[in-house]
């Protein structure tokens, strides 16, 4: 099995690359975006995680089927963030006294 190094030019650009979503990130926290703050940093998150994933966990430079797998995970944690999310925005339907 032959292993793949990634060079110190990836990694110094994925260190770049991070440190501005950082910067966006602390950007955004400042900043009133009404609505939108929520799904902004997310979406800041999901690229952050994405380029982690790609570079760091040496899935940009393995075999398709590590890959298969490694969209399969992110798309189960988007399930699971999903599901959750439905479960946490709809406990105010039901009028529970005592609550």
């Amino acid at each position: 099995m032959s292993e793949h190094i990634a060079s110190v030019k990836d990694y110094l650009t994925v260190y770049a690359i991070l440190m501005v979503l950082l910067v966006a990130t602390v950007v955004a926290a400042f900043v009133d975006l009404g609505p939108l703050n929520f799904p902004f940093s997310m979406a800041i998150a999901v690229v952050k995680a994405v380029f982690i994933i790609l570079i760091f966990m040496h899935v940009k430079h393995n075999e398709p089927l590590v890959r298969v797998f490694a969209v399969a995970a992110f798309l189960w944690l988007a399930i699971l963030i999903g599901l959750s999310l439905a479960d946490y925005f709809t406990r105010g339907w039901l009028n529970i006294p005592g609550k």
